[in-house]
């Protein structure tokens, strides 16, 4: 039995959430793009506190707005995401988070 089939939305909430997802997903791969942007900098050590606390804003809202459309996964990835930039990560951290961010990106786009 699929644990998932009964939490499924009834149509008319599920279309309104297709909706809603169509009309944020731009938004939502921007902040995803902010996050990439700040794990290749501190990649290359160039990664400024600006950018920093722009991705851990992007990060807090990805985990805010995610679990709105039943991507739990993508709260769970955006937390980690949001915990690790609130200060300022270690070059070392960098595989960890292009993992984290590769799978918000594969969320988003793979969502149906």
């Amino acid at each position: 039995m699929n644990p998932a089939a009964n939490h499924a939305a009834p149509p008319d909430l599920a279309a309104a959430l297709d909706r809603l997802w169509a009309r944020f997903l731009p938004e939502l791969r921007e902040r995803v793009a902010v996050l990439e942007s700040a794990v290749h900098s501190l990649a290359a050590g160039t990664l400024t506190a600006e950018k920093q606390e722009e991705a851990h804003a992007a990060a807090h809202k990805l985990a805010g707005v995610l679990g709105t459309f039943n991507l739990e996964r993508g709260t769970e990835l955006a937390r980690e995401l949001e915990l690790l930039f609130e200060s300022a990560p270690h070059p070392s951290a960098a595989t960890r988070l292009t993992e984290l961010t590769s799978g918000l990106r594969t969320l988003l786009d793979h969502r149906k």
